[in-house]
């Protein structure tokens, strides 16, 4: 097909070049690429060949219509254009070329990637060896100074600066920022490298404008390596308005401030990051013989105040790491150092970017374990959740770029550039024909050196291969072998609060969570997010004793956690003691379960509750308190805690001023619950049946909330279980926003928190709409709208403001309602739907402990300890999080055996609450804590 090309002429010059071919052996082919549909480098372009021609070399070119330089231009450079290459002694490509086209008996050239015993290209390792191939890697040709002499380094850099500007564009857009990096094309979308370097220099004269945002701060871009990958990244990145500073200079840098019109750049060497492990003098020489020596400092002396990492380095498996999977987290964990204005919104870290261009996997950056392609050139990286997403560039994490052909997007200048240095070596490849001894090759070491097989046999510089491969297959076999992790976690339940938990026990490769619902969906979809996750279909039996499946699953691991509905907790608890093994919950320690403290201890068992957010963190931080004050002599006399889970405030826009997260039928039915607190010496106790509604009182804790409370059950038995014996006030309260109780109240009022069956009510029954139902419950026989609102009204004592509440609620409307067999079931099932957080609204928590301390008879301290936690709309809610947080925390504890107390145990301990608090501290869960003195 290929000869239609052709002119007669051109078809007249073909003849005689195959005829001068069949003449003589020096025949070099240049095989078609076929990795990747955007290769379209060659080894060589049509100048270089045409200089071959002419030096007596025969030349045959692989048709391809994808490669840069055409058909025509290599056959008008004296080229062959043909599909066999058999009549060539040496072939040459730039990446590998698929096993079952390789000819035996030849010579070839390409990077091979097998120096390591990468896995992928064993298969290929072995067919070369089996069809006594004589292979050359490009990776391998040095000179005696031990430079790489044939490679595409300061095209990779180019082409790697140029994709991670424009990846900044889109990133820092997606976080909600507009900048001049959006205006970067990829490299390809340019004509050659010169236009795509003024492209970056018109960016880099609108950021001298002041175009930058100035919550980025001063951006801070990292170079590692000094090499020819590095020279070509900071080629492009000197064309943006930058001052280059020594790595020794970037604290002090980032803390100078914004600066919205010049960016900062770093080279960092090894001298820099790495010194000796035994606290010795830095040596080039050793470092470079004996990396094992060294360890890294670069995730605290110089990570922590960039905003780009551009990483050039080739790593030896001896050397340490860069960074690590803990220094990702630690990273991006790390608080920003600048302060947006007002309408900007705030960067959740300073780390914006990494771009890889070594695209080691698993190398320098232990957590970059896939590269990115030409195709989709960028993935976010969440290292909490060790997982990359791609075509979502909000998505919480750090922007990556490692793609493992970079100079293929200015195909044309990297061919020019590579085969500029590898045309001086082709005449000695072409002496490579297997004749002669290994030992004897008359060709310079640059070549010898890089010849990784020779005639069906590993060369003696890299017999090592064997060994390597070796020890990879047996660690992989052995890796088969493990039945699991050496812990293993068994949670029941798949509500709201089990992501959070099974997403920090699995950070650690030696956990494995099992996780047991009755809703397999949420299960499956659950354990498919994490590693060392399995899920299993259940529901709890009527009488747990006789749970066969609930005691093997059990038996099976280490530490049981029960998300379940708290009063099924004894029952798990029961079979736990049974079988020896611990169990956790975030709920209150009920009667039932306290009977079980006996049985537990003497089982070795530990029943660990209350290890939640209210129950849990609460304790925590009010015991600590507690004990600290009391170390120092003061005493106790006044304690009021509040805490609520709460809509963020633009969300709690109904009449409820609420929004359910869960099954609202326990928050409306604790508003039943009776409640016992003690103020300035006076018991004061609220009747069950819903009267604590009517208890409400404003709580000003935190400026700017519009905030009410209510007692929460018996405080009173807190005086007993805190060692408060001198305290005259004692409340803890649930907080909501304004209005709520007064909303509640109105549903009490007109029936619907009655949790009596009605047989008007059931499944069964025809639909009813809501304006029936109020009909029914103010005993009216029609649903007429102006009459029923009358009734409804009279029925509220003629509070107007309570209708209207239950109007906008719906709950006068023609709404067809799900029918549930009671008035509460039938109204939760239908809040649960009306008002649950929708897409992009997040929740908060509140807690604050107000503590007053006597330390003298002249002196007194009020202690305020404040939490307060907004959710995560692409993550976490802020109540799974700081329920599901301590729960994990708790649970990894018993499996250390970091907790001795068996029996039914709350975290009233340092031994627990201690790490326990620490912990969640490093996660970013923060606490607040004012003093106040006063003297008498």
């Amino acid at each position: 097909m290929w000869k239609s090309l052709f002119c007669s002429l051109c078809r007249r010059r073909h003849s005689q070049i195959l005829y001068r071919m069949s003449r003589t052996k020096s025949i070099i082919a240049i095989a078609r690429e076929e990795s990747s549909i955007w290769e379209r480098r060659a080894p060589l372009n049509p100048l270089q060949v045409q200089q071959l021609v002419r030096s007596g070399i025969n030349v045959i070119v692989q048709p391809s219509t994808r490669r840069a330089y055409t058909m025509d231009e290599y056959a008008q450079a004296g080229a062959v254009i043909q599909e066999d290459m058999s009549e060539a002694t040496a072939i040459m490509s730039i990446k590998v070329l698929p096993v079952d086209s390789l000819l035996p008996d030849k010579t070839y050239s390409f990077f091979s990637h097998t120096i390591k015993a990468q896995e992928a290209n064993m298969p290929l390792l072995d067919a070369v060896l089996d069809k006594r191939i004589r292979l050359m890697d490009y990776e391998t040709m040095r000179n005696d100074k031990g430079q790489r002499v044939v490679a595409f380094g300061q095209y990779a850099g180019i082409a790697g600066m140029i994709n991670i500007l424009h990846g900044l564009g889109l990133r820092l857009l997606a976080l909600g920022h507009h900048t001049p990096f959006m205006h970067i094309g990829m490299p390809h979308n340019y004509p050659s490298t010169s236009a795509a370097k003024a492209a970056v220099a018109s960016v880099g004269r609108e950021i001298q404008y002041g175009l930058l945002p100035s919550v980025l701060g001063p951006m801070v871009f990292v170079f590692t390596g000094t090499g020819n990958v590095s020279q070509g990244a900071q080629e492009v990145f000197k064309q943006l308005p930058v001052e280059m500073v020594e790595s020794s200079q970037l604290q002090s840098v980032v803390r100078s401030g914004d600066s919205t019109q010049r960016i900062f750049g770093t080279i960092v060497k090894r001298e820099d990051y790495l010194v000796r492990r035994d606290g010795g003098k830095f040596d080039k020489q050793e470092c470079k013989d004996h990396p094992e020596l060294y360890k890294s400092v670069f995730s605290t002396k110089i990570a922590p105040y960039m905003s780009v990492l551009i990483n050039g380095l080739y790593w030896d498996a001896r050397s340490p790491r860069l960074l690590t999977y803990s220094d990702a987290k630690r990273l991006l964990t790390h608080n920003n150092t600048t302060v947006s204005k007002p309408g900007e919104p705030h960067l959740p870290h300073r780390l914006l970017a990494i771009c890889d261009i070594s695209a080691d996997l698993g190398g320098s950056l232990e957590f970059m374990t896939e590269c990115t392609s030409i195709d989709n050139p960028f993935l976010i990286y969440n290292p909490f959740k060790d997982e990359s997403v791609t075509g979502d560039m909000s998505a919480s994490g750090v922007l990556m770029s490692s793609i493992d052909n970079m100079p293929a997007q200015v195909p044309r200048e990297a061919t020019d550039f590579f085969g500029s240095h590898l045309q001086p070596y082709v005449d000695e490849v072409l002496r490579l024909d297997g004749s002669e001894d290994f030992t004897k090759l008359s060709v310079s070491p640059t070549v010898k050196d890089a010849l990784i097989t020779y005639n069906g046999c590993l060369t003696p510089k890299y017999d090592y291969i064997k060994a390597l491969r070796a020890a990879k297959e047996a660690k992989a076999a052995k890796a088969q072998n493990i039945v699991g992790p050496a812990r293993k976690v068994l949670i029941l339940g798949s509500g709201y609060v089990s992501a959070p938990v099974v997403e920090y026990l699995t950070r650690r490769e030696k956990f494995g969570v099992t996780i047991a619902s009755n809703v397999a969906s949420d299960a499956s979809q659950l354990a498919s997010r994490y590693a060392n996750t399995t899920h299993k279909h259940w529901t709890l039996a009527s009488d747990s004793t006789s749970d066969s499946q609930l005691k093997e699953m059990v038996d099976e691991h280490d530490v049981v956690i029960s998300l379940l509905p708290s009063w099924l907790h004894p029952a798990v608890a029961k079979v736990c003691v049974a079988n020896g093994k611990h169990l956790v919950t975030c709920s209150y320690t009920s009667p039932e379960m306290q009977k079980l403290s006996s049985s537990a201890e003497a089982a070795g068992v530990t029943l660990l509750n209350e290890v939640g957010l209210d129950p849990g963190i609460d304790h925590m931080l009010a015991v600590r308190c507690f004990n600290d004050v009391k170390k120092k002599g003061g005493i106790i006399e006044s304690f009021v805690s509040w805490c609520g889970g709460l809509p963020s405030p633009e969300s709690s826009d109904n009449a409820l001023r609420y929004k359910f997260s869960w099954s609202p039928r326990t928050v409306l039915g604790n508003l039943k619950n009776p409640a016992k607190y003690m103020r300035k010496g006076k018991l004061i106790e609220v009747p069950a049946g819903g009267w604590l509604m009517h208890c409400a009182e404003p709580v000003e804790i935190i400026p700017g909330f519009n905030l009410e409370g209510i007692p929460n059950r018996d405080s009173t038995v807190y005086a007993e279980k805190y060692g408060l014996t001198s305290v005259h006030t004692i409340l803890r309260g649930t907080l909501r926003f304004l209005g709520h109780f007064n909303a509640v109240q109105a549903l009490d009022e007109v029936g619907l928190l009655d949790d009596k069956e009605d047989a008007r009510l059931d499944p069964s029954c025809s639909p009813l709409r809501w304006c029936d139902i109020m009909a029914m419950l103010v005993s009216r026989t029609d649903a007429r709208g102006v009459d029923l609102k009358s009734s409804v009204y009279e029925l509220l004592g003629r509070d107007l403001t309570k209708l209207n509440m239950l109007e906008e609620l719906g709950l006068l409307s023609e709404e067809t309602v799900l029918l549930k067999g009671t008035p509460l079931d039938t109204l939760t099932a239908y809040l649960e739907k009306s008002l649950a957080f929708e897409e992009g609204e997040r929740d908060l928590v509140i807690l604050q402990h107000n503590i007053s301390i006597r330390w003298s008879e002249s002196r007194k301290e009020t202690k305020e300890i404040t939490l307060v936690e907004y959710g995560d709309p692409k993550g976490f809610s802020a109540m799974s999080r700081l329920v599901g947080l301590p729960t994990a925390i708790a649970t990894e504890m018993l499996l250390e055996g970091d907790i001795s107390t068996t029996g039914v145990v709350e975290p009233l301990s340092s031994e627990i609450y201690d790490p326990i608090l620490r912990k969640l501290n490093e996660s970013g869960v923060s606490f607040k804590v004012v003093s106040h003195g006063q003297m008498l």
